[in-house]
């Protein structure tokens, strides 16, 4: 693992913990070799997190769409960013160049982003581990509710396991890490699905 995609939000909540964890997983990153690929914004936890990575010497590289550049006020400081015609693009280019996917706290574009890499894992398009940081109980629903989704029979519990779930950065690198996913190819585009 070189590259970890992270998906969090262009806000940065009300609990300080978002922020303080968005900071501390900038900081595992980095000591762990791990470049950071994520949404390009300045703002929100995306801010917080872009400005950690590149405080602490690691490599940031931001995914932006034209469209959202201006309004979400495109990271300045990165070496690194490309500008994108839009967010299909954006999250493609984003898995592309990822070879895991995280989500920190976020709304319903974090969402978004996370249950597309899920999805696309649970297809076939690529093998790449999935976690999501519950910081302080932040995703506490949502895991009950994938847990409900499995009891109902929507979604199995081999595709269930695809989502790693852990409550420090630490934690969720070291089980994205161990995670072995099924046969396949590493990544195939969306359209060859």
């Amino acid at each position: 693992m070189k590259r970890v995609c992270v998906f969090c939000g262009s806000s940065p909540g009300r609990d300080p913990r978002h922020r303080e964890a968005a900071g501390r997983l900038a900081h595992v990153l980095v000591g762990r070799g791990l470049a950071l690929v994520f949404g390009g914004g300045s703002v929100g936890l995306m801010g917080v997190l872009a400005d950690a990575v590149l405080a602490a010497g690691g490599e940031a590289i931001g995914v932006i769409p034209h469209g959202l550049a201006a309004r979400e006020v495109a990271h300045g400081g990165l070496l690194d960013l490309r500008v994108v015609p839009s967010m299909h693009a954006r999250k493609s280019l984003m898995a592309e160049l990822s070879d895991a996917f995280l989500a920190l706290p976020g709304g319903f574009g974090t969402l978004e982003e996370l249950f597309e890499a899920i999805t696309w894992s649970q297809l076939g398009i690529h093998r790449k581990p999935i976690g999501v940081l519950n910081v302080g109980g932040y995703y506490d629903g949502l895991i009950g509710f994938l847990d409900h989704a499995v009891a109902e029979g929507f979604v199995s519990r081999e595709n269930r396991g695809l989502v790693q779930i852990a409550d420090t950065p630490e934690a969720l690198l070291d089980r994205l890490t161990a995670h072995r996913p099924p046969a396949g190819p590493e990544w195939i585009t969306p359209e060859e699905a």
